[in-house]
């Protein structure tokens, strides 16, 4: 028998056959690559809502990618946990990736937005005093400010607003760190003088009465890219297929959140989470009332860099960056394709 038709005819098929089958088998038992998404507060982080959103909207969950919800205090410790592989993305706010891109020399790629705060018709952040201690922003002088954490969008508020004073954090003003559910008892209690009150927590409040409201985000900032899904370059290259899954089902799943046909499912989702009642977010929660989320998760590069330049001026932060040197929009934008499909 001819030695070559031999192989030909009888070996090679079957190799063939053998290795399409390993090939298969491999595809078939491959773990979906575990995304850690940091979030701190719901439903303005909607991260810790993703695992319970229906499965006909996250087509991919499970096959090429799972998340796992990590909660964190705010962008402080959420840079801290990407520097130590402990996240792999995390909601972060700007000066949190100016700072480490320049003093953690990070290489950091923002890949979505999470919510923008002040943007025309849309919810900002307010920050609220006790009424009739604190009538303007000069009595808060020597006074104790709430914020979630250092380094986030909350504490860039604060040192923006009484930087137009002239005022400097430590010498004119304390700050302490204090979790969001826990700022209004803080406040009542006079442990602080000044608390941000994030929705329900300010509408808690002003039903109680007592409170006096001092100022918003957009006063401080203006328009801003509040928070972004954030992680290191080389994770984001390395499982870039999975994350743009991901972010078609995300994409599916804003749609989701804001149609008037899914409304009492969106609103038990979220009751389940914070265990708090439904009716508390039903007149707020994912309308104009509450903060901008795009569509497609698209970051506004222009927008974003203004806060850097803005946060610069004011002192904040140190080192000027160039945003667009650090956001990846190709993966949501390809995203977005295929989740209209």
């Amino acid at each position: 028998m001819n030695n070559r038709y031999f192989l030909t005819s009888k070996i090679l098929p079957g190799l063939a056959a053998a290795l399409a089958a390993v090939t298969v088998s491999l595809t078939a038992t491959a773990e979906p690559v575990k995304i850690r998404i940091q979030w701190s507060v719901a439903p303005a982080h909607i991260t810790p809502l993703i695992p319970h959103a229906p499965k006909s909207i996250y087509k991919n969950y499970g096959k090429s990618y799972v998340v796992e919800p990590v909660r964190m205090r705010g962008s402080g410790p959420a840079l801290q946990g990407i520097a130590a592989g402990e996240l792999d993305l995390g909601g972060m706010s700007i000066q949190a990736l100016a700072r480490g891109v320049t003093r953690a020399k990070l290489d950091l790629k923002v890949i979505a937005q999470v919510m923008s705060g002040g943007v025309d018709g849309y919810g900002s952040s307010e920050f609220y005093a006790r009424e009739g201690e604190i009538n303007k922003l000069e009595d808060l002088k020597g006074k104790i400010i709430a914020v979630n954490a250092l380094g986030s969008s909350i504490d860039a508020a604060v040192q923006a607003q009484f930087g137009k004073l002239g005022w400097k954090v430590g010498r004119d003003y304390q700050v302490v760190e204090v979790r969001f559910p826990a700022m209004l008892p803080a406040l009542q209690s006079k442990r602080v003088d000044l608390a941000p009150l994030l929705t329900p927590f300010n509408l808690i409040a002003k039903k109680k009465g007592g409170v006096k409201f001092m100022f918003n985000m957009r006063d401080a900032l203006g328009a801003t890219e509040t928070l972004q899904w954030i992680g290191k370059a080389d994770w984001i290259k390395k499982n870039r297929a999975a994350l743009v899954d991901f972010m078609a089902d995300h994409i599916r799943f804003r749609t989701w959140l804001y149609d008037p046909a899914s409304r009492e499912e969106v609103l038990a989702t979220l009751s389940k989470i914070t265990k708090r009642p439904a009716k508390n977010y039903a007149s707020w929660a994912f309308t104009k009332s509450d903060n901008y989320r795009e569509p497609n998760a698209l970051v506004n590069v222009t927008r974003m860099q203004k806060n850097v330049d803005d946060l610069l001026s004011l002192g904040i932060l140190k080192t000027k960056i160039k945003v667009s040197d650090y956001v990846d929009l190709s993966i949501a934008q390809e995203a977005a394709i295929r989740a209209a499909k």
